[in-house]
């Protein structure tokens, strides 16, 4: 980096050469006006507004485009001399020469650019009208935005949006001269033009030629409230700031990239267009008590009665205590939730511990990344995404399996798709043809649950060629012999038998893996969710120490968390095993430790796991359970088998923000309040931990769920009693080394801490294992492949395999009550390949019946080559086609997560 100074409106600057006027300028404080100019996209000096005066050059130049290392002389620079106000106000009366004038009633008026460098520059808007203004129809036929090519002035940060932050390319101009415009390819509309409705072009567009549907006729830009909070989806952990009016959510916007660690400006369709589910009608508001037998219930909430807070919360606690005096304390059990803040998933843990007296407290992490946190751990000494998002895009190699990263995380997809275009060679291995498999140097196509067996076959790959890090593994980890003797049968021909990878193409990707400087892997569900899934983990990290690849910056091994608080869901102890931050219950030093600070003698038997509670439910052992924020009536496998178990429990308490499945169930509803209307914490995929902001104040009864658990606990005879989440964040560091440094009063000047940060002074921490694992060395586990519980066979000789889409989320109850997500996205489907609805005689749109051994759906078919042969894909977040009636509930034995990804089933014509 060299530097050099020069002279910007008399202010001597000393600055990186490479750096442009504008970018010096703006860091320090001289403002230059830009259109077609944003600090996320690459400069190209196409509005000429940015234009300055610089001493010794022929013309003004662009500031946007010009750098400081170009300037010829002693680099002196004026922003706003007579020749440059009068230079940008022909630029802005230009503009206008076909711009309707009706920012009166323009959606964007008040953060319009183009209006308020009119308003700046004294602008004469009649001065070149020489004829009408422009006649495009406006475009509203999408659910998400509306275009408006009468008010676009041709910048192009749209069509830069979509192809630098998105990759897809779908915008470019179109015609000449006066009839320029932006368009899709051939004119077509923008449903049937691979626009995945990112929002990124109207985050960007500085007029109102793209405005956010929801938001019309709802408020001008000066009326809103804006909160900087986090995304309540996915665990990628994006932030933008929350607008609102009359205590409503308007609109998001992201536009300023400054304060958005993660995603910048980019955001998903869901984080852009799909909050409407906070204002929805379906909301629960009062506190609700079934009065009905159970016998009788019609499943809606007709089944149910308003009730006092006071008298629902002495109900529950009443009757949770009559069940521990009459059954002892295991025979209740709580269900946390990766959708609450730390600070409540802390709280519930505390109250299931201290409260009840069981450790019988669990969450959804266990239906995803149980195997993860159990492999990793074993392997690294922690159960976490070693590397940070931001690190993706210096990889030189980048192995994604197991995740439809573009969907379930898109905006880690980013950052893969623009490593790929600065040279990184991808390797995809998923069973289905995701997107980036259009983009990948190398696309393999393994049956499912075969993973340990094509891993194994990389391994063996790399050792017979002598392409392992040797050093690596004499230095920092042990037991290498016995892997190295394991993976011996794994040939690529014998692993091209067992799974359908082509024997080369498998060397070629072991090849490629073990030979780039930083390689990276990124997994998710894909590789956790089968009965072999802890295997799949260990095989995945044997695979990276192998190579080296680990403890450096952009390698690692990257699990890819589903919910936007699963990460931390578990860092509090939302777990059987263990207490906040990964302290086992079962040992003696740790008890002590807990039992001192929270001043209650626990119990130091490891409880039980989501999936064993409802096993024990149907059974008739478990009499009570208390659910938050989670939906198993649609997210468990094997959905028969959990309506069962639940309606047999003695006592049901949901506290949800909707009537869900699961709460329709309940004896007792709990109304709490969504992440728009709460302040507190969420950790994201990376261990990045970030403020979520209250944005709106809770409507009817709804409490703060934080207070909700408080008072159940002090009803139960344990007193919790704090201010607010940033007291609970107190306690939270003072027990857990991992987030000793953390606090709100830190996050909301720092904006986002990573783990371990041990002290207030610590920085966070952006990969671990840099200095050496967290359990000494890192521990090589041999693995064996073996078969996923169910094959199939002639009664059901089809392989089914679930998942999510981009526009939906989870059981659905927050996207499905997002209108424009589900206008777009209504009903579900099953994915069959070409080859098997030939074989089936099925054909596009028709409707299907999908049956395995425990269930049975209907939906409709749709013939695509984004599966292959006799596998078939059905999403789980339809209630009404459940692909969970139809999964296998056989459990990996270690981590005692289900078997989603693999069962079989037969599909009929209805």
């Amino acid at each position: 980096m060299e530097y050099v100074y020069c002279i910007i409106d008399g202010k001597k600057i000393e600055s990186d050469k490479d750096r442009t006027i504008l970018e010096v300028a703006q860091e320090n404080g001289i403002q230059i006006p830009t259109l077609c100019h944003s600090d996320v996209l690459a400069p190209t000096g196409a509005c000429r507004l940015c234009l300055v005066e610089v001493t010794g050059a022929r013309t003004l130049m662009p500031s946007c485009a010009t750098r400081i290392g170009d300037l010829p002389g002693e680099r002196i620079v004026q922003t706003h001399s007579d020749k440059v106000r009068q230079a940008r106000r022909i630029v802005l009366e230009l503009l206008w020469s076909a711009h309707p004038n009706d920012c009166t009633l323009c959606e964007k008026s008040g953060a319009c650019d183009l209006q308020k460098y009119s308003y700046e520059y004294n602008v004469d808007i009649e001065k070149y009208r020489s004829r009408d203004p422009y006649d495009f129809a406006p475009d509203y036929n999408n659910p998400y935005y509306v275009r408006d090519y009468n008010k676009c002035i041709l910048c192009g940060r749209c069509i830069r949006a979509c192809a630098e932050l998105q990759g897809n390319y779908v915008l470019d101009f179109a015609r000449r001269g006066f009839s320029t415009m932006v368009s899709t390819p051939m004119g077509a509309e923008l449903m049937d033009a691979n626009c995945v409705f990112c929002g990124n072009c109207v985050a960007l567009c500085p007029t109102g030629a793209l405005v956010e549907k929801e938001r019309l006729g709802r408020g001008r830009e000066w009326e809103f409230q804006k909160t900087h909070t986090t995304c309540p989806y996915c665990g990628c952990g994006c932030t933008f700031e929350l607008c609102t009016k009359d205590n409503e959510i308007i609109k998001v916007d992201s536009s300023d990239a400054r304060k958005n660690i993660v995603n910048r400006t980019a955001l998903c369709v869901k984080g852009r267009f799909g909050l409407g589910f906070v204002n929805s009608a379906d909301r629960l508001n009062h506190p609700l008590v079934r009065r009905v037998p159970k016998g009788e219930a019609t499943g809606t909430l007709q089944d149910y009665e308003r009730a006092p807070w006071n008298e629902v919360l002495d109900l529950v606690a009443n009757r949770l205590l009559e069940i521990k005096a009459a059954c002892g304390p295991d025979a209740i059990g709580g269900f946390s939730s990766a959708r609450a803040t730390n600070e409540e998933n802390y709280l519930f843990q505390k109250m299931m511990r201290a409260a009840v007296g069981t450790n019988n407290v669990d969450h959804c992490a266990r239906l995803c990344h149980a195997s993860t946190v159990a492999g990793l751990a074993k392997a690294f000494g922690s159960g976490a995404m070693t590397n940070s998002i931001d690190e993706i895009i210096d990889s030189d190699c980048i192995l994604v399996t197991g995740s439809n990263t573009t969907e379930t995380h898109p905006i880690v997809s980013l950052e893969i798709k623009k490593a790929v275009s600065r040279g990184a060679r991808l390797i995809v291995i998923e069973p289905r043809n995701i997107e980036l498999c259009d983009i990948a140097e190398i696309n393999l196509h393994q049956r499912p649950g075969t993973d340990v067996a094509w891993l194994n076959g990389m391994m063996h790959v790399i050792i017979e060629e002598g392409l392992e890090d040797r050093e690596f593994m004499e230095e920092r980890c042990e037991n290498f012999d016995a892997v190295r003797e394991a993976v011996k049968g794994y040939t690529p021909e014998r692993v091209e038998r067992i799974t359908g990878i082509p024997a080369d193409d498998l060397r070629r990707a072991a090849r490629i893996y073990a030979t780039a400087e930083r390689a990276t892997i990124l997994y998710a569900m894909g590789i956790t969710q089968h009965t072999s899934g802890t295997d799949n983990v260990l095989s995945v990290a044997n695979l990276a120490m192998l190579c080296g690849q680990i403890g450096r910056r952009s390698t690692g091994v990257n699990p890819l968390r589903g919910q936007n608080n699963v990460q931390g869901a578990c860092d509090m102890g939302a777990l059987p095993n263990v207490y906040p931050g990964y302290q086992r219950v079962d040992d003696f030093s740790v008890q002590a430790k807990f039992e001192q600070a929270w001043g209650v003698k626990l119990d130091n038997k490891i409880g039980m796991t989501v999936t064993r509670m409802m096993e024990v439910a149907q059974g008739g052992t478990l009499k009570a359970l208390y659910i938050m924020g989670e939906n198993p009536m649609v997210t468990d496998p094997d959905i028969s088998h959990v309506e069962k178990a639940l309606r047999n429990l003695d006592f049901l308490v949901v506290q949800d923000i909707f009537p869900t499945e699961t709460a329709l169930l309940a004896d007792v509803i709990l109304p709490g309040v969504s992440f728009a209307e709460k302040t507190g914490t969420f950790t994201n995929t990376e261990r990045r931990v970030q403020m979520v902001r209250q944005a709106i104040e809770p409507l009817g009864e709804r409490r703060q769920d934080f207070q909700i658990i408080c008072e159940v606990s002090r009803r139960l005879g344990y007193k919790m009693s704090y201010s607010d989440q940033a007291a609970v964040m107190k306690e939270i560091a003072k027990l857990t080394p991992s987030y000793g440094g953390i606090s709100h009063k830190r996050l909301e000047t720092e904006g986002g801490l990573q783990w371990p940060c041990t002290d207030s002074r610590h920085p966070g921490t952006a990969f671990l294992h840099s200095g050496g694992f967290v359990r000494g060395r890192g521990l090589f586990s041999p693995c064996e492949y073996r078969d996923p519980a169910e094959l199939p066979d002639e009664a059901f000789p089809i392989t089914l395999t679930t998942g999510r889409v981009l526009e939906h989320y989870h059981s659905g109850s927050m996207t499905r009550r997002s209108a424009p997500l589900n206008e777009h996205v209504p009903t579900a489907w099953v994915e069959i390949s070409p080859d098997l609805a030939k074989n089936l005689g099925v054909k596009e749109g028709e409707r299907v019946a999908v049956t395995s051994r425990r269930g049975r759906i209907e939906t409709v078919a749709r013939v695509t080559n984004k599966v292959n042969g006799d596998v078939i894909f059905i999403p789980f977040h339809f209630a009404e086609a459940a692909a969970n009636r139809l999964t296998n509930p056989a459990l990996d034995p270690v981590a005692q997560i289900p078997e989603y990804k693999v069962c079989a089933v037969r599909i009929d014509r209805v």
